[in-house]
């Protein structure tokens, strides 16, 4: 709307990526020409000066060189810049420009054309304070009443006020009670400084009191200050505002008194001499810089105030004259007169965004055309209608806020995997207590098809594994464009990782500013955990996998971990984890048998996950559609609740060392508290041991920690081995009832809801309430169970009891024919008709369980026994010795 719009009169964009601030504008007639045009002088933190003299530009075109006056770069930033009566003996006005260490004044002057090109401008050095202190801003007026010349006072970054008195330097003072600078302003009216603290207070400081009070640089101790001459720093009357300031502006329209305003975060303050409020104005909105610049109606003031939503708001005291938009954020705004053009708005934005500007309207000269009269073909509008809502079904269709393909994404991310390892290991810190710890390469591409802005790479492997470096940033891609980084993963922790996956995740805003993010996955080879070993013969957990294929050697199907030279010879192969703990694989010569067994049962997982695929991409290579792996041994559930009681038991310790903890801290906190009252107390007593108490509870809490955190790396170890083992569970029973994919999803979800384990969630409760629902649901015997209703809260289960028979019974409907399934009607199909030959579970106890006849039992539990198919005329003795044989 052109009735609330800034109109341009003159703008520019100052510099590449220079930074301005409040201070770094000025307007006023610096060069004394004496025509009443004033001149913008601007200085930016990259240290450029830049003095103007705007001329009116026609909309369209640019603005013209002969408009910027003076350009000069000076080697520090220039925090501000003022134009005043700063040099002796003349009451021309000179400019001053605040470094951090330093006070320059210059003289501009200019020299008349004699050519085309125009007049010439230079700036030449009066005279130079070099400061002791950062400098923050400044200030200047006739301090003390003098007359015809103005006086500078500069705030220090440590609280001092240091005056200057035109070329020599007078005096320093430190403020009261100072913490962080606040803004600064003189009124030549009382003759005082007044400034904003971080108490959010408004305080004044007389000008005499400041001259005959304690010299800042000789300032002593608080015993040695009472012995000296000179007097304390008094501050003349203080307000309490309740927040910070942004500025601080006095002025005086009238012959009356002048008026202190000050701009807060939220609030507009207009105060009197005294420090009395004469009115204040709460602020719905964020400001960022005003200028009070005339008084229309005696009484009154008025005021521009301009915020961080683009908008320059004009009061009259309080009350709202006008708000018009802005095309930038301004952080100083001025009110000059160029060229009998009273009252020009000139803003500067922090990136350099220089405008002058007036409020008003453009009349609007657009006419409204005549319409044609021509007939209607309502047959086209029917048939074009019909088109686009075709069009709008094909864009609304479900299909479309789905993933996109590979092709047609924004940004697609490609993660390749070294073949080989480092031949020199990257690994960082690692723990392992392994001679050497190899890492592998991955290489990472991130290929834009449009424009990505501000995009950052992500890098997440699962722990105990680690990255070189998990975080990256780029800048903005630009179309058909790509970014590649290099990292390496290795093993950190002294424990075999559950998964060998990683994931590579890139966030992004497309131009319209819409979030966006792409991700790949990548796989790392079994070799970065393990190494090539010697077979064992004998282990604690043995697991046997059926295929319908003939046995592979070896050989070809682990030419990374077999010696060529064996040939196809080789039916026995070892892995010996980084961890210390070994694994061997076994093939059968006469069946279709592979075994795989180890003294631990975590140590299975990853050596049986890699056997099954290879075995599934050699025979795909080969174009065998009809390969398989079944199980049909025992689920080794009672290694697995071991593992789950381990996981529970330090669960358990790390409640206990918390609150041992928590009772030791308070102890500690009493003693020391009671020993405070002590070394206070006037008259010394004795302390009674407490001392000694003090020093005995420390040494407990530093105990309890020590093995707080030896508790917490073991629990981090043993739910590592958790997930493996759970993984493994996981594998065995989808062979084992040969599930599909959704349902082998289901019982993932079901078992490892978790990536991390705390005290607040642990997966003992999680998985519980899981199981739960699934026994209720989708393998509940009747509606009788499936009206049951869980809890809605999960806490820390008192022991694993309930959880363990959950998994054993979750596995014996399994093995009667249950079916995973979330939906609700399954469950109560399946609870109406059960397959055939199932028999029915007993409620009271799960031991007693009706064997199928013909069948193997599939799962071993606490108290249950172990029973397998024998062959016939064999005892059961002998039929485990001869499948041992076959191996």
């Amino acid at each position: 709307m052109s009735l609330f719009k800034a109109r341009d009169w003159w703008s520019t964009i100052l510099g590449e990526k220079e930074e301005f601030d409040q201070g770094c504008l000025c307007v006023a007639d610096v060069d004394n020409s004496g025509s009443g045009q004033d001149k913008i002088v601007v200085g930016s933190y990259k240290g450029y000066l830049r003095i103007f003299s705007p001329h009116p530009v026609k909309p369209g075109d640019e603005v013209q060189p002969e408009d910027l006056l003076l350009e000069v770069q000076l080697r520090e930033p220039i925090l501000q810049v003022e134009v005043g009566k700063f040099v002796s003996g003349t009451e021309g006005l000179h400019l001053a420009v605040l470094h951090c260490r330093k006070l320059c004044v210059y003289a501009v002057s200019g020299t008349q054309g004699n050519v085309e090109h125009g007049n010439q401008y230079q700036i030449k050095l009066m005279y130079e304070h070099n400061l002791q202190r950062t400098a923050c801003n400044m200030t200047y007026g006739p301090f003390g009443g003098v007359k015809g010349r103005d006086f500078i006072c500069i705030q220090s970054m440590d609280g001092m006020l240091m005056l200057f008195e035109q070329e020599s330097y007078a005096f320093g003072r430190f403020l009261p009670g100072f913490l962080l600078p606040g803004p600064l302003a003189y009124s030549s009216r009382t003759d005082s400084f007044i400034t904003v603290s971080s108490c959010q207070q408004v305080e004044s400081y007389k000008y005499q009191v400041l001259a005959f009070a304690t010299d800042a640089d000789e300032r002593q101790d608080t015993e040695q200050q009472k012995l000296s001459s000179g007097k304390r720093l008094v501050v003349d009357w203080i307000l309490n505002i309740g927040e910070q300031a942004l500025d601080i502006c006095i002025v005086s329209f009238n012959q009356g008194a002048s008026s202190v305003f000050v701009l807060g975060e939220r609030n507009f303050f207009c105060l009197k001499d005294n420090g009395q409020i004469r009115f204040m104005k709460k602020l719905d909105y964020s400001s960022s810089c005003f200028i009070p610049y005339c008084s229309v109606r005696e009484g009154t003031i008025n005021t521009l105030i301009a915020n961080h939503n683009k908008i320059l708001n004009v009061y009259q005291d309080v009350t709202l004259k006008w708000a018009t938009q802005l095309p930038c954020i301004p952080v100083s705004v001025k009110v000059a007169n160029f060229q009998d053009l009273k009252g020009v708005i000139v803003t500067l934005s922090d990136d350099g965004h220089l405008q002058c500007s007036y409020l008003g309207t453009d009349p609007s000269l657009f006419q409204a055309p005549k319409v044609d009269s021509r007939e209607i073909n309502y047959e086209e509008m029917n048939a074009e209608m019909k088109e686009l809502q075709k069009i709008i079904r094909e864009a609304t269709k479900t299909q479309d806020i789905l993933p996109e393909s590979e092709k047609q994404r924004d940004i697609t991310v490609i993660a390749d995997v070294s073949p080989d390892l480092d031949e020199e290991s990257q690994a960082i810190d690692s723990e392992v207590k392994a001679g050497a710890v190899p890492s592998v390469t991955v290489k990472i591409t991130i290929h834009s098809r449009v424009t990505a802005q501000k995009p950052s790479l992500a890098v997440c492997v699962q722990a105990p594994l680690a990255v070189t470096c998990d975080q990256f940033v780029f800048d903005d891609l630009e179309p058909d464009s790509s970014e590649t980084v290099v990292v390496s993963v290795f093993l950190k922790e002294n424990c075999s990782p559950p998964e060998l996956e990683g994931t590579c995740m890139v966030s992004y805003n497309i131009p319209t500013g819409i979030p966006r993010v792409s991700q790949c996955s990548f796989s790392l080879p079994l070799k970065l955990v393990c190494f090539p070993a010697q077979p064992s013969k004998a282990a604690n957990h043995k697991l046997t996998i059926d295929t319908n294929k003939p046995p592979i050697s070896f050989v070809t199907i682990f030419p990374d971990f077999v010696d060529p030279s064996e040939g196809d010879q080789a039916n026995a192969l070892g892995f010996q984890f980084l961890s210390g703990s070994k694994a061997t694989l076994l093939a059968s010569k006469t069946s279709q048998r592979y075994r795989i067994q180890s003294d631990q049962l975590e140590d299975l997982w990853l050596v049986t996950k890699e056997l099954i695929y290879r075995l599934e991409e050699h025979f795909k290579k080969q174009n065998c559609k009809d390969f398989a792996c079944t199980f049909s041994g025992s689920i080794p559930l009672q290694e697995y609740f071991e593992l789950i009681d381990r996981h529970f038991e330090l669960r358990l310790n790390a409640e206990k060392y918390q609150e041992l903890l928590s009772e030791r801290a308070v102890q500690f906190r009493a003693i020391e508290r009671r020993l405070l009252t002590r070394f206070k107390d006037k008259t010394p007593a004795p302390l009674q041991h407490l001392d000694t108490l003090l020093e005995g509870t420390f040494r407990e809490v530093i105990a309890l920690a020590d093995a707080a955190e030896e508790n917490q790396a073991s629990m981090f170890q043993a739910f590592a081995k958790l997930k493996s083992a759970t993984h493994l569970v996981i594998m065995l029973i989808s062979l084992w009832q040969k599930l599909s994919t959704d349902q082998v999803a289901i019982l993932e979800a079901t078992f490892l809801p978790l990536a991390e384990d705390t005290q607040e969630l642990g997966w003992e409760e999680t998985v519980d309430a899981a199981l739960s629902y699934l026994l209720r649901t989708c393998l509940s015997k009747s509606s009788k169970e499936q009206a049951l209703t869980l809890s809605s809260q999960l806490s820390m289960p008192k022991d694993t009891s309930r959880l363990k028979k959950n998994i054993t019974l979750f596995c014996d409907r399994l093995a009667k024919g249950g079916r995973l399934s979330l939906s609700t009607e399954s469950a109560t199909q399946q609870a109406a008709v059960m397959p055939g030959g199932c028999a029915t579970i007993p409620e009271s106890d799960l031991e007693e369980r009706t064997v199928i006849p013909g069948s193997t039992t599939i799962f071993a539990s606490h108290g249950q026994t172990t029973k397998q198919k024998s062959k016939p005329g064999l005892s059961e003795d002998a039929a485990e010795e001869t499948k041992s044989h076959e191996l």
